[in-house]
This record gives C-alpha cells, structure tokens and sequence, in this order.
C-alpha cells in the first residue's frame, strides 16, 4: 500500500484527544477528556490533538502539518491511545521531504 499526502493528512485528523499547554511547567500535555486537565493549564491552550498538528500560514486557507508537533506526541508512549498511525510515522521518517501543506475544510455530516 503507497501512503499519500492524502493517507497522511487523514490519518492526522484521526488522532485522539487534547493537547493544553501546562502553564507550571512549560510543557504540553495530553489528556483524553477536556475536563482533566486541572488549574496549571488554560482552557484557551486545550486543543483537540487533531487539530494541535496542523499550524495556519499567513495564507489564511493553508496549514502545515508540522513534524515537530507530532514528535512531541510520540514521544508520550501512547500511540495507541492517540491513534498514531503507519502514515504519520513514515511522514516523520522522511526529514527530506518539506512539510506537508493543505487548505483544510469543515465537511458536514
């Protein structure tokens, strides 16, 4: 099976739970409910995981699915739980290849 830009963007938007950024001690975390973050992290940080990947552009329609933000979610040992799929770990492998770029819209159900 080839993976796609297409394969790989989809299997960003499956990832699981949220990121807020922990004020105490200047990290993200993750957590898999909203309402178990505590004090230390700010409601305006809390970002549902698939969304906390992608990164907006000056071109108001354009994100990035940024390499850097899904390492940071590797290296919590909790692929499963996240949802981290063969897609995103090949995309993370290939350092030679620019970030992915992508207009990303709201589907109705």
């Amino acid at each position: 099976m080839a993976i796609t830009s297409a394969g790989i963007c989809a299997a960003a938007d499956q990832l699981q739970g949220f990121v807020g950024f922990n004020l105490k001690t200047g990290q993200h975390i993750v957590r898999f409910s909203e309402d178990s973050f505590g004090l230390d992290v700010t409601e305006d940080s809390i970002t549902p995981t698939s969304e906390f990947v992608w990164q907006a552009t000056t071109d108001a329609e354009l994100m990035i699915l940024k390499r850097d933000r899904l390492r940071l979610l590797v290296e919590l040992r909790i692929d499963e739980r996240l949802a981290i799929s063969e897609p995103l770990r090949v995309y993370l492998r290939r350092d030679d290849l620019p970030e992915i770029s992508a207009v990303r819209l709201l589907r109705s159900a």
